[in-house]
């Protein structure tokens, strides 16, 4: 059988299950996929590997290779590296990405560029799927497309080995692809079209007619408009085009427990987790503002962490306890929710590499795995809602699962699964007949990732402590009825800190003291370059709007002690442009940042309320952080590009951090008298020379 290596390299686990539906796939098609983790180096060998390599890289942070290929990119980075290194490698890569983001599917960009420059070709188009549009219309066809182009690899390979010749060129030339462009700057994003036509391409996918009469609707006679349980025509009366059934791969039994403890201890990190109490919280906004702020004070000084300002942490989290209960009581389980959890590999599954699920660790009850270890948010995937079907009852609702899950149903798939975040409870809500297997949720969800934090204090002001700000996130699910839901971290703290929260009017202050402090588990985040200068002469803007201001706080604390214990020293100026919605509601950090700008740590700043009328004409007519920054266009380019200082922007990456790039570039432009494209070039150079840094999310 005809081999090629596989290689993932994955951050939240969709890179990896991309690789193992393709590692799945393949056998069908005639191929031996090799699959592995990019990060396990010691299974292959690029410098002997002849055989053809297929890669799926996810995109991390603000466009970087996920963590478990650093070690890949820094070998492949060495300089020492001549440029026909890999010219013996022909691969085809996958790139995931979030087109919300500026560096647009980076991590696949930055490998598939090096690959090149040490002289590696592709037999296959490069695809960069984007998270925003859905991640399906790239992949599947991608996918699809992929088989072909091995195949005409293998046969090319063979034709040279018996031709040699005027034949070996003419396959070489059939393989050749003209090299990626690298986009210079990544700034605006697109989903690239992959030539994909290759009429001898085989449909991977099982048709399926006639499992549900093809003229049942999904939606009664009544219903005109679809929906996430309801279809119309054309797709209600649709032959359709179903993935094939994902394999089973896990036996479970649940055992009665001999009564072992549990704790957040036993949730798998790959990094070092530190418990920690609340010591203190704060409210920053009043009650009647859009959304409620708080500060939150996290006593370190027993533990080993260390941070500096303009890090970030993360925060391990549970599921909401409603939530774990509800769906307990769907899985008809409720009774058995303190049973050990043990499982095994079938035997007999035709899973290629099955393998325990990682995230889940041995000997935990049932409800600590649904509370502490499994995503249950989390949107389900096409392969989940595939596996759905057949445990749901014939009729209406399987035919609507079955649309969901299909190459015809993608349009309604984006619409009522990925854009409206439901979730697998969601689903079962919304299809009462469906009764899965509890095997079928621990083999799909994924992992329940920790939520990620900037640290909003500098320990030279608080040794010992640190602190983070949030807002509780409240949303409506409304894919069936409308259900007020909480974020899951953020939810879940703001019952945490409720005996802490001060101003609470429930309890005095000395009262709410008393209480024994609740402790939570955090753990460092990986490299990290948002950081002040090494050199405090260096000049810097910062612009951060709402809990973006975060670590700017940290920033100027660590400053004004800096300044303290070196009063001759020379520090650069610092801009600060913060944003709100209104002055006298949400204004963070307020009488701090009076006290930095008085006391000459923060030399200008800019604030703006993006919902506050002007109240005079010495008000600037500015909604947005953006509008500010262009008020003040020439001091912006001047310190930029003249007197070499640095920008930090963090915040939401949908809205703002978009809008504040572009209105660089039309700065950059405008003041430097250069067209807009060069303009670009030079905001890429600053990003690049770590001068143009982002600490965004979505």
């Amino acid at each position: 059988m005809r081999r090629f290596l596989l290689l993932y390299a994955t951050q939240k686990g969709q890179a990896k299950a991309i690789a193992e539906e393709i590692c799945e796939k393949a056998f069908a098609h005639g191929f031996s996929a090799d699959l592995h983790c990019i990060s396990e180096s010691d299974k292959y060998d690029l410098k002997t590997e002849t055989a053809p390599l297929v890669v799926v890289v996810s995109t991390t942070g603000t466009g970087d290779p996920p963590d478990t290929a650093r070690k890949f990119v820094k070998a492949i980075q060495d300089k020492a590296l001549p440029g026909d290194f890999f010219a013996h490698l022909r691969y085809g890569l996958l790139g995931l990405g979030d087109s919300e983001y500026t560096y647009f599917c980076n991590g696949g960009k930055i490998i598939d560029k090096r690959l090149q420059e040490l002289g590696a070709q592709h037999f296959y188009d490069t695809g960069h799927a984007d998270d925003c549009v859905g991640l399906e219309l790239v992949v599947e066809p991608w996918i699809d497309g992929l088989w072909a182009a091995l195949t005409k690899h293998f046969m090319a390979s063979r034709g040279k080995e018996e031709r040699n010749g005027a034949l070996k060129m003419a396959s070489n030339a059939s393989q050749r692809m003209d090299p990626v462009k690298p986009d210079l700057l990544h700034i605006e994003s697109q989903v690239e079209l992959l030539r994909l036509d290759d009429p001898g391409r085989k449909d991977s996918e099982v048709r399926e007619q006639n499992t549900v009469n093809r003229n049942q609707s999904s939606a009664p006679p009544a219903e005109s408009e679809s929906s996430l349980t309801h279809s119309i025509p054309p797709l209600s009366q649709a032959s359709l085009n179903i993935p094939a059934l994902p394999p089973e791969y896990l036996q479970v039994h649940l055992q009665e427990s001999l009564g072992q403890e549990e704790s957040q201890a036993s949730v798998t990190s790959v990094d070092p987790t530190f418990q920690v109490p609340i010591s203190k919280a704060v409210q920053l906004t009043t009650d009647d503002a859009i959304r409620t702020t708080l500060l939150v004070e996290l006593d370190i000084s027993k533990t080993d962490f260390s941070y500096q300002p303009g890090d970030a942490f993360n925060v391990i989290c549970p599921n909401s306890d409603s939530e774990v209960q509800n769906l307990l009581q769907r899985l008809q389980l409720t009774d058995r929710r303190e049973h050990c959890v043990v499982l095994k590999i079938k035997a007999d599954t035709q899973k290629k590499g099955a393998a325990l699920p990682q995230h889940i660790p041995e000997g935990c009850s049932l409800q600590f795995i649904l509370t502490w270890c499994l995503e249950i948010r989390a949107v389900p995937k096409k392969a989940l809602l595939r596996a759905l079907v057949d445990y749901t009852g014939a009729g209406p609702e399987k035919r609507r699962l079955q649309e969901l899950c299909s190459r015809q149903g993608a349009a309604d798939y984006s619409r009522f699964v990925r854009d409206a975040h439901a979730s697998l409870s969601d689903l079962l809500l919304a299809f009462p007949s469906c009764r899965p297997p509890l095997r079928l949720l621990l083999e799909h969800l994924p992992k329940l990732q920790p939520r990620p934090y900037s640290c909003a204090s500098s320990n030279l002001t608080h040794p010992g402590k640190l602190h983070f700000i949030f807002n509780i996130v409240e949303f409506l699910s409304n894919t069936t009825t409308e259900v007020l839901r909480k974020g899951v971290c953020t939810g879940w703290l703001a019952t945490m800190v409720a005996s802490k929260l001060y101003p609470d009017p429930r309890v005095s202050r000395a009262e709410g003291g008393k209480a024994p402090a609740p402790e939570i588990s955090i753990s460092p985040r990986t490299t990290n370059f948002f950081h002040l200068p090494s050199d405090p002469s260096t000049p810097i803007i910062m612009v951060g709007p709402g809990t973006g201001i975060a670590p700017f706080i940290g920033f100027l604390q660590h400053r004004e002690k800096l300044q303290e214990q070196h009063p001759d020293g020379h520090f650069g100026a610092m801009w600060l442009f913060f944003g709100c919605r209104h002055k006298d509601r949400d204004y963070l950090f307020r009488e701090e940042l009076r006290h930095f700008h008085q006391r000459g740590i923060l030399t200008h700043l800019k604030v703006s309320f993006s919902r506050d009328a002007p109240v005079g004409e010495e008000e600037a007519p500015v909604k947005y952080v953006q509008d500010n920054i262009r008020l003040h266009s020439e001091q912006v380019a001047k310190l930029l590009l003249h007197e070499h200082g640095c920008i930090y922007v963090c915040g939401d990456a949908k809205n703002m951090a978009k809008d504040v790039n572009d209105t660089l570039v039309e700065i950059i432009s405008k003041e430097a008298g250069i067209e807009k494209l060069e303009a670009m070039k030079t905001l890429a150079t600053l990003k690049e020379e770590k001068r143009y840094l982002q600490d965004i999310w979505s």
